[in-house]
């Protein structure tokens, strides 16, 4: 099956070494958009069909917490699997995201293979 996928991170080169090791990790994808915040996410996802969201969480705007409430509380954005990456390594953090909703977690820097491994699992539970 092959997924439309949304990459929410303010860096331009970060969505970039994503896109790229969806492809490495063997992750099949229809279409791959991208944001640089959580506005500018909404935008896309009130716009266009997408069944994963990859999402940073320190970024201006509207952060990946934030974007994560507005998902949470929106009907029609809770079929998504959200997967957030980040540099914040602390508990707390995760489990608030988790709390939100977030199918999983990564911490930057990653492999494709973590990446890989991250997104079967979320959407191998979620099928």
């Amino acid at each position: 099956m092959a997924y439309n996928v949304l990459i929410v991170d303010d860096s331009p080169g970060m969505r970039k070494v994503i896109k790229k090791m969806l492809g490495q990790s063997g992750f099949v994808t229809e279409q791959c958009l991208e944001a640089g915040d959580g506005l500018e996410a909404l935008t896309v996802l009130a716009q266009e069909r997408v069944d994963i969201v990859f999402t940073d969480i320190n970024m201006p705007n509207m952060n990946g917490e934030e974007l994560m409430e507005r998902i949470s509380i929106t009907p029609d954005y809770q079929h998504l699997l959200v997967l957030v990456v980040s540099t914040d390594r602390s508990e707390e953090r995760m489990q608030r995201m988790m709390a939100l909703g977030a199918k999983g977690y990564v911490t930057k820097p990653f492999v494709p293979r973590t990446l890989g491994y991250a997104l079967t699992k979320m959407t191998s539970r979620c099928a």
